[in-house]
């Protein structure tokens, strides 16, 4: 009787985060751990660097980071560029970026290999301070001696982002390394007359060699002849602090005195996205008029601004909290919905079960306003709103079914969950309540640390397992068959059940 050759036929299907050992985790439980390319990856897109976990030290997690670098360095070097680049651009994570791309440089040199380094540490300096910011961490941990590819990297990124707009938003005397620093050692060739003459200006500034400022750096005659101005004739004109470069950061000092309605209307036009979205609260003490705040909302719900942002989803959600006026929220959720665009619609019925156990307390955020169970909430809530039909379990050692209600946005579900008692604590037994709430599902999604008491965690149906802390066990096998893993800050991992269900492997996202 034929057993494999029979109708029905489905191929086995691979994803790329992947277990190769059985092991203990944190709770003693059985686990699974990760290869080093999956350790890597959620590691990295599950935290911020230099911050603590609930079962690690931030010291203890951050070693563990350049430890797999320098062994995905060796073992694929290709592979860990294609990562770093991806990880500063589409991800957005910026000091795991940094810290890589620079132990990328010291293992290659290391091993005796050439090639790469430059076009890595290029690649994920992405913003006018990161030059400063990699050198510094390179000279706390490698010393002043710097590589020539190291040189070069940086070197091609200063005179891709060394801007007058950038100098003077970037560069004080807070810095341990200064643009003029950055510049004295890599030795950057200027793209056109005027950065030449910046980098000139920047180099005579940081060693009292006259205070001049060339015809050419418009920007920077314009900053001075403002900054020049007695505090009593200071007055906020949109169109003389666009041509000196003044931020809202920067204005608020310059102005010596309060932040007005007015101020914020002048400077609205020169805002960029992040600087509106974290200066909504300011918005309102200040009295913004409602027709005012009406053209702030349309572009922060406008998909396209969403998108070029790239904003993590959770900045919203932290956004929606800091606010007291309700004219914010329905943008704020449709901002929200186009950053979640890429999860998929999801057919028959499926079982959600989000993890807020107490190691789920751990902050998500350096200011404490998240933590990592929000997270789980959210993109939970947000997939069960996608998908034909969902049931929405909050679990620990206990269980409390979420009941959606049609027609509720995603950030007041958000709230109704963290008001009505569904952050639970206490020990985690994933393995108990797959069991328990299972009822002839098409599919079980997980969202958690993984780090469960009561043994390994198995489905009769596909076990879709979100990773959201980057410790290096996890609670079932992955990578083949029906069990996969995925991790991350973003909606990207959504796209993999999408496409293991239609029946195609998953890769990398990059």
């Amino acid at each position: 009787m034929a057993r494999f050759n029979v109708r029905g036929l489905r191929e086995a299907l691979s994803s790329p985060l992947r277990t190769n050992n059985s092991s203990r985790n944190h709770e003693n439980g059985h686990a699974y751990g990760f290869d080093a390319k999956t350790a890597l990856f959620v590691l990295a897109v599950s935290g911020f660097a230099g911050e603590d976990a609930f079962y690690e030290s931030a010291e203890t997690r951050d070693h563990r980071f350049v430890e797999l670098v320098r062994e995905t360095t060796t073992d694929d070097p290709e592979w860990t560029v294609r990562f770093l680049r991806w990880l500063r651009s589409e991800a957005n994570l910026r000091t795991a970026a940094l810290v890589g791309a620079a132990e990328f440089v010291h293992t290659r040199l290391e091993n005796g290999a050439h090639g790469l380094s430059r076009s890595v540490i290029s690649s994920v300096l992405q913003r006018a301070d990161e030059p400063g910011e990699l050198l510094g961490y390179w000279f706390s941990t490698h010393g002043r001696a710097v590589p020539k590819p190291l040189k070069r990297g940086v070197a091609d990124a200063v005179t891709r982002l060394y801007t007058e707009r950038a100098y003077l938003k970037w560069d004080s005397d807070s810095r341990a390394i200064r643009f003029a620093d950055v510049v004295e050692l890599v030795h950057p060739k200027p793209k056109a007359r005027w950065q030449a003459a910046l980098f000139e200006h920047i180099l005579d500034a940081r060693h009292d060699r006259g205070d001049d400022v060339p015809a050419s750096l418009g920007t920077l005659r314009a900053r001075r002849r403002l900054t020049a101005l007695p505090a009593e004739e200071r007055r906020v004109e949109p169109v003389a602090l666009a041509e000196a470069g003044m931020t809202w950061e920067s204005v608020a000092g310059w102005l010596q005195g309060p932040m007005t309605a007015a101020v914020w209307e002048a400077l609205l036009p020169s805002m960029g996205y992040m600087a509106k979205l974290r200066n909504l609260r300011n918005f309102d003490e200040a009295g913004l008029s409602d027709e005012v705040a009406a053209r702030v909302a349309a572009e922060l719900s406008d998909p396209e601004a969403v998108r070029a942002s790239r904003q993590l989803p959770l900045r919203f959600l932290s956004a929606y909290r800091a606010v007291a006026h309700d004219r914010w929220q329905a943008p704020l959720d449709q901002a929200l919905q186009h950053s979640l665009r890429g999860v998929p619609r999801l057919a028959g019925r499926t079982l959600i079960l989000v993890d807020t156990s107490s190691s789920m307390t751990a902050p998500f955020s350096r200011d404490g306003m998240l933590q990592r169970w929000d997270a789980a909430t959210l993109f939970g809530l947000a997939l069960a709103k996608a998908c034909a039909g969902a049931d929405v379990v909050s679990y620990s050692h206990l269980s409390k079914e979420f009941r959606l209600r049609r027609g509720e946005n995603l950030l007041r579900a958000a709230e109704r969950w963290r008001s009505s008692g569904y952050f639970l604590g206490g020990g985690t037994r994933t393995a108990t309540m797959v069991e328990r709430h299972f009822r002839r599902h098409d599919r079980v999604v997980v969202l958690t640390d993984e780090q469960t008491a009561d043994g390994v965690v198995r489905a009769p149906v596909p076990l879709y397992t979100w990773n959201l802390a980057g410790y290096r066990f996890g609670h079932a096998p992955s990578g083949t068959g029906r069990s996969h893993t995925f991790a991350g800050l973003n909606d990207a991992s959504f796209g993999m059940i999408a496409l293991l269900e239609a029946g195609r492997n998953a890769d990398w996202p990059f």
